[in-house]
């Protein structure tokens, strides 16, 4: 089957054109590293030729809200415009669970738009929603680390592994169209603080966490808000194992 990826040189893309080329797909890499932009839509029609399918993992600017959004609805309107035109039959968004409990962070409504385009598309889709990957604490620190010392929000949380993501995208994309999938998780719940001080550890890192709820993340993501829906799909690998792959 021949399928593109969106982001595919981004941490999910690129685990996802893996898993689809370990079953023996033919993949389309979809970047702008690699001459596809889909905010200008160059290069999108000639990626598209003869794909019958797409996953969307891409990521947006870390802005303002009003300019994540215009990111997210220009590079999600191209995209689905490319579908159309090809004959796409299904495309696969990749999205946040508790995307719509949540006021006031610009990447959460940036994604609300691109899942409202997708669902409002001329293509047949389905909604991936997936919790915080288990590389998500150490990525806070770094955004916030100065001088050895990190604030890093003590936001609960399911995290998952990114190759469990991208294996359930490689999956549905090959079958056919579910709408908005269950929520997709990790087996455990984690503390934000405790999971960054554990992955710095492993790294061999010596960095101050300072718990706080000042920055990209207020009280709004406090209690079960980031934790996965009822009936959620619980993915194998748990934090610990995959921080033993880490070191």
């Amino acid at each position: 089957m021949r399928i593109a990826v969106a982001g595919a040189t981004g941490n999910i893309g690129s685990l996802t054109v893996a898993a689809l080329e370990r079953d023996g797909h033919d993949v389309v890499r979809v970047s702008r590293s690699l001459g596809v932009d889909l905010v200008t839509g160059d290069g999108l029609d000639d990626a598209l030729t003869g794909v019958e399918a797409v996953v969307d993992a891409t990521n947006g600017p870390t802005g303002d809200r009003d300019e994540t959004v215009a990111y997210f609805a220009r590079a999600t309107g191209n995209l689905l415009a490319a579908e159309r035109r090809a004959g796409v039959r299904h495309h696969v968004l990749l999205s946040i669970a508790g995307v719509h409990r949540i006021e006031g962070n610009a990447h959460y409504a940036g994604k609300r738009e691109q899942e409202r385009l997708v669902e409002a598309g001329p293509v047949p889709w389905t909604i991936v929603p997936a919790t915080q990957f288990h590389d998500f604490a150490e990525m806070v620190a770094g955004w916030t680390e100065r001088d050895g010392v990190a604030a890093v929000p003590p936001l609960l949380m399911q995290p998952i592994a990114p190759a469990d993501v991208a294996a359930v995208l490689a999956e549905l994309v090959t079958g056919e169209p579910r709408g908005r999938y269950a929520d997709v998780a990790g087996p455990g719940t984690q503390d934000l603080v405790d999971m960054a001080r554990r992955t710095l550890q492993a790294r061999g890192r010596e960095v101050t966490l300072v718990p706080t709820w000042e920055g990209l993340f207020g009280p709004a993501m406090a209690g079960n808000v980031l934790l996965p829906a009822e009936g959620a799909r619980i993915a194998p690998t748990t934090f610990e194992e995959w921080l033993r792959e880490q070191k």
